[in-house]
């Protein structure tokens, strides 16, 4: 089992029944028509509960569906079926030449439905995350984690993720695998967004109060919101360079997780309720270090059922001493065999 698996086993599984399918085909227009947006106390548009984002939808436009921005739902029935046989862990080869810890069996697991969206991403217009900067495609050549290599010299060689430190942003709000939920609370001066993966807490100030000093960076960074009506805004600048990998999943067919940026990322986040289960919730990523164009990415947020559950994945967990010390072994073992 890999870092991030290590403390789900007494959690997921109350969650797997929970999950509706991708929350874009939740509501018809004519119930979104005849709903009414629900205010709090203070008179703010009311987003608190608890929502899911999880869904097999890949981020990026599979190439073969290249121009095609939603699925009709003959296509939508067929290649549901096909990505979830895909990505069952029940039909993995057991022969693979991959060499990994196996993680779970598929029980454990809450990827959601397939959308008729083809891509989270909107834009750009083919669904496809834009150009990396040079300079970035030599540093991400440079970086390695559990998802590119099977050579485990030290902690340095896992991600932040699999160290159950953060998935930094907009990492912290995109789906994958599992424990995509989140509750959102709000008061006059706050929203509070509690993230069930690797337990990261968004405190969003509502007052008008200044950004931080350039200087003060951040895990999360520094988000202040206002509203538009009745969409909650949020930027956030200030980000601390510390995740910025990229995590390619084989279930998603375009590309898995942008986890975060560098200095530079400002994202920009749009939240809007549109129906009683539903927030239509979506991104922008403008990091021009990073990425030759913004790009932004559409997400809807489902309710569900409460309360979150404890992620107890915690830095220096079990599974990262484990793999060093089986890495060790196994050079010594191949090592014996060379004499």
């Amino acid at each position: 089992m890999n870092g991030r698996c290590v403390a789900l086993c007494l959690t997921v599984m109350a969650l797997g029944t929970l999950l509706p399918t991708m929350a874009s085909d939740q509501t018809l227009p004519s119930e979104r028509d005849a709903w009414v947006q629900s205010l709090t106390p203070w008179g703010d548009p009311d987003l608190q509960g608890v929502w899911t984002n999880t869904t097999t939808t890949p981020l990026q436009r599979p190439r073969d569906l290249a121009g095609k921005e939603f699925l009709t739902a003959e296509e939508l029935a067929v290649r549901d079926r096909q990505v979830a046989d895909k990505v069952n862990l029940d039909k993995r080869a057991l022969d693979s030449p991959v060499s990994e810890t196996g993680a779970y069996n598929n029980f454990w697991m809450e990827r959601g439905r397939l959308g008729t969206r083809t891509s989270l991403i909107v834009d750009p217009a083919d669904g496809r995350l834009p150009p990396m900067t040079p300079e970035e495609e030599v540093l991400q050549s440079q970086r390695r984690s559990t998802y590119s290599s099977s050579r485990f010299d030290s902690v340095a060689d896992f991600n932040e993720l699999d160290r159950c430190i953060s998935r930094g942003m907009p990492g912290a709000m995109m789906p994958g695998f599992y424990n995509h939920n989140y509750q959102i609370l709000q008061t006059p001066d706050y929203v509070t967004i509690l993230v069930e993966m690797v337990h990261d807490v968004r405190i969003i100030p509502m007052d008008g109060r200044g950004r931080l000093d350039p200087t003060v960076r951040q895990w999360l960074g520094d988000a202040r919101g206002h509203w538009e009506g009745n969409t909650l805004v949020v930027e956030t600048t200030n980000f601390a360079d510390k995740v910025n990998g990229r995590q390619e999943l084989g279930h998603t067919q375009g590309g898995g997780t942008v986890f975060g940026g560098d200095e530079n990322l400002r994202l920009v986040e749009r939240f809007t309720r549109v129906s009683a289960d539903m927030i239509d919730y979506e991104f922008t990523v403008v990091d021009p270090t990073v990425w030759q164009s913004p790009w932004r990415a559409s997400l809807p947020m489902t309710a569900i059922e409460g309360p979150l559950f404890e992620y107890a994945c915690h830095e220096g967990n079990y599974a990262l001493g484990n793999i060093l010390v089986g890495a060790r072994l196994e050079e010594a073992v191949g090592q014996a065999r060379e004499r």
